[in-house]
């Protein structure tokens, strides 16, 4: 038996997210019984190095297994391939050493939240379509409010069951490409919904709704009533993982 990391992409229109879930379709769940056909219907489980939230989308995402018997990578990636959907690329599998862990090794982890500001029928289901003028210069100053180590609970789902609330963002800011709007923040860590949340309370910076400051402000109160509506979920990529 040996551990294994896998890169992969993933567009997740179809799916409940990324964790396998009762009654409903996962990623997961989806590479898992793949592999279980491979291996003659013995089940096989894979760990991956975080979640996404249903209808989010993974450019770069790395899971571990633990397989037997693997002679030819190469060939074993394109028969995952082939059985797999489409909507799932397995891009590499790699052998690390059995303590090597998806999860608690990343170091940081880089989200994308894409918007179109025109109409364009390319972007539909991987953007979102958002006509209205916003003055990205003040929400890149707000979003420099979000680096550093501080307490995400504003930004953060309610009731999940982390043990704390702590991130360290290491970079946040908003970039014009094309026609596409895009902000990409990296941390060691996010909390659920934390991205869409954080682009929606933003957004309200860019409408000239709120301040600036305000975004620090919203932080220190550590209540999910103090920040804003959360934005779909069908622009978000997870964008790079790193070790």
């Amino acid at each position: 038996m040996k551990r294994y990391f896998f890169e992969i992409s993933y567009n997740g229109t179809d799916y409940y997210g990324w964790q396998r879930q009762p009654k409903q379709i996962s990623v997961q769940e989806e590479i898992e019984d793949t592999l279980t056909k491979i291996y003659s219907n013995t089940p096989q489980s894979i760990l991956g190095c975080g979640r996404t939230d249903a209808g989010v989308h993974a450019k770069h995402f790395i899971f571990h297994s633990d397989l037997e018997g693997i002679e030819d990578i190469d060939q074993f990636v394109f028969k995952l391939n082939r059985m797999l959907p489409e909507s799932i690329v397995v891009h590499s599998m790699y052998e690390v050493e059995s303590i090597k862990h998806a999860r608690f090794d990343a170091t940081r982890r880089s989200y994308r939240y894409f918007m179109h500001l025109k109409k364009d029928a390319f972007h539909n289901g991987l953007s979102w379509y958002y006509p209205k003028a916003l003055d990205i210069d003040k929400m890149n100053e707000a979003a420099n409010h979000l680096i550093g180590k501080k307490d995400f609970t504003s930004l953060s789902k309610l009731h999940t069951d982390v043990k704390t609330n702590i991130c360290d963002v290491q970079s946040a800011h908003w970039f014009i490409e094309g026609n596409q709007l895009i902000f990409e923040i990296s941390a060691d860590r996010f909390l659920r919904n934390m991205v869409r949340a954080t682009v929606g309370t933003l957004i309200e910076v860019g409408l000239g709704r709120i301040e600036p400051y305000e975004m620090l402000e919203i932080l220190e109160k550590m209540d999910r009533g103090a920040a804003y509506t959360s934005v779909p979920a069908h622009g978000l990529f997870l964008w790079k993982v790193e070790y």
